[in-house]
């Protein structure tokens, strides 16, 4: 080892944690589709400089959202974990709202720029992972109805994040949220009504 590697080794790790940060900016605020030309440019180095950290975009797009999905599942668990009744609802609102300020791991989630299963298998199964651990402790406090699976949580945010996407309302989710808790909400039995005030009469 020569004193003249070190420094390089230095400059590489930064050159790679710029590339990284300028592409997870970018992505989230322009989506997938920014050439990796461009980041290189943003990031102040040359195009090479990333294509010997990140020999195709996707491999750099892959690198961000695994990185976000940790971040995910490690927030989602420590807040869910104080009220898990509101944990799931909480996490939901949380996911929607990132479809309007994270567009390159929407487009992730919903297989838009990679086949996320395929391509990163280790980060979706510790994220769905996270996903049924909130469910069924919502479905043990009585907050959320029984037959409610992981794979319908995910399908639930996809469908939220395009729509707080593409709609772009700011107050759409307070609109939305009451319809989807009353949508998610365990089914009310005849205890939980009350008699039948006709009944009463007669």
């Amino acid at each position: 080892m020569t004193e003249r590697s070190r420094p390089l080794r230095a400059d590489a790790a930064r050159n790679r944690a710029r590339v990284l940060q300028v592409a997870y900016e970018t992505f989230a605020t322009e989506g997938a589709g920014v050439p990796i030309d461009e980041i290189a440019r943003r990031a102040g180095v040359g195009a090479g400089t990333v294509y010997r950290h990140f020999p195709t975009k996707e491999s750099l797009l892959q690198a961000i959202v695994a990185d976000r999905m940790r971040q995910i599942v490690e927030r989602a668990r420590a807040q869910t974990a104080a009220d898990p009744g509101e944990g799931l609802y909480a996490f939901l609102l949380q996911m929607a709202e990132q479809g309007a300020s994270d567009l390159g791991f929407t487009d992730a989630l919903a297989g838009n720029s990679f086949d996320l299963v395929a391509a990163l298998p280790d980060a979706e199964h510790e994220f769905m992972g996270m996903v049924a651990e909130i469910l069924a402790r919502a479905q043990r406090a009585g907050t959320v109805r029984p037959d409610l699976e992981a794979s319908d949580v995910k399908t639930l945010i996809v469908g939220l994040q395009a729509m707080r996407r593409f709609r772009g309302e700011s107050d759409l989710m307070l609109r939305i949220y009451p319809i989807i808790r009353a949508g998610l909400a365990p089914p009310r039995t005849p205890a939980d009504t009350g008699p039948d005030p006709a009944a009463a009469e007669d």
